[in-house]
């Protein structure tokens, strides 16, 4: 006659594996978090210096003027009796037309293309700090070619705002002396001198670091699924046998 083990084959005598909690784990090595870290700072104070109207300072009709590559704080207007009155505000150019130089919209087009990139690579940094497998060490190299890239031609802009400087509306603001390369009367803003510092960090610093921020893929974890799923098995087999 033959028998089974009744009472072992319960779930509650098996010897089930334990599942670990799960804890939020990175893709990213200690290097790379600071690669994170550093991405998200030049991202920003790139960005955030492309929009502020703080790159080109000179002064017209007695009061500051402020210049970036498509906006510009205090300008002119016609008053009574036609004469020339500022009005004290910020704001952009009315038309992408209306930006005062051909150099300076090439700068709008080129450094705005490098902050959204520089932008998007920070994204998708930060969120490999709170995400498994989701930077690799070759989408790290990769993501480091795109910060490359992106400061490049934030950079680019940078150069080619001075080749603007001989443009009627700033030559008004400018003592009319200025030229290209030629300030005049005229100084460079902190903004401007942001916007180049955060781009030569990354293609610079973040550049370098990122080849070593992704981690490598680990198949020991597969191996330890499977060797779970064996003791399991082998278990149940035990307690079925006569």
């Amino acid at each position: 006659m033959v028998t089974y083990c009744i009472w072992c084959c319960d779930a509650t005598h098996l010897h089930i594996p334990a599942e670990k909690p799960e804890t939020m784990r990175s893709s990213l090595t200690m290097v790379g978090t600071l690669w994170a870290f550093l991405s998200l700072v030049t991202a920003v104070a790139s960005s955030t210096s492309y929009f502020l109207p703080y790159w080109l300072f000179g002064s017209q009709l007695g009061k500051p003027v402020s210049f970036s590559t498509f906006r510009r704080c205090n300008y002119p207007v016609r008053g009574e009796g036609h004469s020339l009155i500022m009005v004290e505000e910020c704001g952009r150019y009315a038309s992408f037309n209306a930006i005062p130089s051909l150099a300076w919209q090439m700068c709008t087009v080129v450094t705005g293309a490098g902050c959204a990139l520089l932008l998007l690579v920070a994204l998708a940094a930060v969120l490999g700090c709170c995400m498994e497998e989701l930077i690799s060490r070759m989408m790290g190299r990769c993501m480091g070619a795109a910060q490359f890239v992106g400061g490049l031609l934030i950079s680019s802009g940078c150069a080619l705002y001075p080749l603007g400087w001989n443009s009627p509306e700033i030559m008004q603001t400018c003592g009319n002396v200025s030229n290209q390369f030629q300030l005049g009367t005229c100084r460079l803003g902190w903004a401007y001198y942001c916007a180049g510092g955060g781009a030569a960090a990354a293609m610079l610093i973040c550049t370098w670091l990122s080849c070593f921020a992704g981690r490598n893929p680990k198949p020991v974890m597969l191996v330890e699924s499977m060797r779970n799923t064996n003791s399991y098995a082998m278990e149940l087999d035990r307690c079925l046998k006569p």
